[in-house]
């Protein structure tokens, strides 16, 4: 019982005061700078799904992991598992939250007539007396996109936008700015034929099209004009694509059929429940092991505990530069540094759009054709998604950990980008139009360059078997990931042999300043500096 209430103390009280501090400030922030404040211009998505899962990591590991660490575990990684289970417990009543706020706080006006927005202020929800729908002018936009394990889900779409009118009479002006909108979408299995796909995407389309025809969409109760959402995107690509109507700056807005009271549905109560489930399972986890006596007693009276934060530390110091490891840390700091800079320019952050890409300089032969060489470096700075750069960064940690302290700084930089642009230029000497982006073709180019040092047994033969077998099984698999489909192996196979060029010319080199440090100082202190 002892145990039991010291936990308490030391550990979940902290735990609840975490949690409710970071969810009453998140939600106070979100109101304050985001809604009533009108600022930034973030994905509702960022604001309301990524953010509240990703910052609770900040509290959680500066003021709860060493509490956590107290507790006798059995497994290296066990603390890892209440750590995730605590930001869970935190992110999913936040998740909610936001939900509700923006639900909430959004004030309906009553307008007489569409005509009367641009007159009135602006708000979240509005209803009309008098509209009509132009469905003779509508616009449309097909698109599909993969997502799920391997890419098993192929999900079609198709956003539609309707003009927006007080009476049949408008439809003769040629410009329209309100848009009422509809998005259909299907999903089947990504791994069958392309010819069962159109036939599925061709029924899935009349289907669309009967259901559309069939709807009446005058008939609905209140209008919720659209935030910075991906769905907008979608809608104003749609909108973008009316060769009959102009529109200088849309505003969408999709139709409620239920009473505006009802908007919240049962979200509020399930803030608390949320709440009350995740502080559960914190608990249940909490209170089943014993703490550490030694651990406890060093806590209580105040001891540092050095080597808790040795695992943070390592992980963070792979994105710090050091003596013997600098271009790699540097080349991980910028690619994040890019990503994020996309990410809080509203671009996304699972998956970026080909035009937005294009637009920050992706990698498209008609555009290098046309003079704009500068893509086939700016192309390897940039990723199509967050799954897409967390994996090229896993790649690039690993073999820049073992080769640049091996070819030293300078030459890890040189090559990166030299092997980079060899896999630019390889990817669009077999891609005709295809719009191609990844740090995958620089990072090949260097597994190229370690291949050819194993191979030419330029490290140690302790070391050189393993390096060899686990380099081969890494190449092997992403280049057979790569036929499978929407990986562009153009650019692998080109940074990849552009970098076993590069290591075959400069062997011998790196085999005799190997040799010649080896006789210079002792053997094991050679290799403790290059491969621990």
């Amino acid at each position: 019982m002892n145990q039991f209430k010291e936990k308490l103390r030391l550990i979940y009280l902290p735990f609840l005061l975490i949690a409710t501090s970071f969810i009453l400030l998140y939600t106070f922030l979100n109101w304050a700078i985001i809604i009533k404040g009108n600022f930034g211009s973030l994905k509702q998505m960022v604001i309301n799904l990524w953010l509240p899962f990703a910052l609770p990591w900040i509290p959680v590991l500066i003021w709860l992991r060493p509490r956590i660490n107290l507790l006798r575990l059995k497994k290296e990684n066990a603390a890892f598992g209440f750590q995730f289970i605590a930001v869970l417990a935190i992110a999913a009543p936040t998740i909610i939250s936001q939900e509700y706020l923006e639900k909430a706080t959004g004030k309906l006006t009553a307008l007489k007539s569409i005509d009367q927005y641009n007159d009135s202020t602006a708000t979240k929800y509005y209803s009309l007396q008098n509209r009509y729908i132009d469905k003779a002018h509508v616009s449309v936009y097909p698109v599909s996109n993969v997502s799920g394990k391997s890419n098993g889900t192929l999900t079609f779409s198709i956003f539609v936008a309707m003009p927006l009118y007080e009476k049949v009479a408008d439809t003769a002006n040629k410009k329209c700015e309100c848009w009422l909108v509809k998005k259909y979408s299907e999903s089947i299995n990504n791994h069958i034929s392309d010819e069962q796909k159109d036939a599925k995407y061709h029924a899935f389309a009349e289907e669309t099209q009967v259901t559309f025809d069939s709807t009446d969409f005058t008939k609905f109760v209140y209008l919720e004009r659209l935030g910075n959402t991906e769905e907008h995107d979608g809608f104003n690509a749609a909108i973008a694509k009316n060769t009959f109507l102009t529109s200088e700056k849309p505003v969408v807005f999709v139709a409620y059929n239920e009473p505006f009271e009802n908007r919240n549905g049962e979200t509020f109560p399930w803030i608390f429940k949320a709440f009350g489930i995740g502080a559960m399972i914190f608990l249940v986890f909490v209170a089943i092991p014993h703490f550490d006596d030694d651990k406890l007693n060093r806590f209580l009276k105040g001891v540092e505990e050095k080597e808790e934060s040795t695992s943070l530390k390592d992980t963070l110091e792979m994105f710090i530069p050091r003596h013997g490891y600098y271009a790699t840390p540097i080349l991980i700091d910028l690619n994040v540094l890019v990503f994020f800079i996309m990410v809080f320019a509203g671009l996304g952050i699972i998956s970026f759009k080909a035009t937005d890409l294009l637009h920050w300089g992706a990698n498209f032969r008609p555009f290098v054709a046309d003079g704009q060489w500068w893509r086939l470096l700016t192309s390897t700075f940039l990723h199509g998604g967050l799954m897409h750069i967390v994996a090229n960064m896993i790649g690039l940690v690993f073999v820049g950990l073992f080769l640049e302290p091996a070819i030293g700084t300078r030459r890890f930089a040189i090559f990166y980008i030299v092997t980079g642009i060899f896999a630019s230029i390889a990817s669009i000497w077999w891609h005709a139009a295809t719009v191609s982006v990844g740090a995958s073709g620089a990072i090949f180019g260097m597994y190229g360059v370690f291949l050819a040092l194993l191979l030419k047994k330029v490290f140690p033969a302790a070391l050189n078997k393993a390096f060899l077998t686990s380099t081969l099984i890494f190449v092997g698999f992403n280049l057979a990931m790569g036929f499978a489909g929407g990986i562009d192996n153009a650019a692998h196979i080109g940074g990849l042999v552009s970098g076993f060029v590069i290591g075959l010319i400069i062997a011998p080199t790196i085999k005799s300043e190997i040799e010649q440090k080896s006789q210079e100082e002792e053997p094991e202190d050679i290799e403790a500096e290059m491969y621990s």
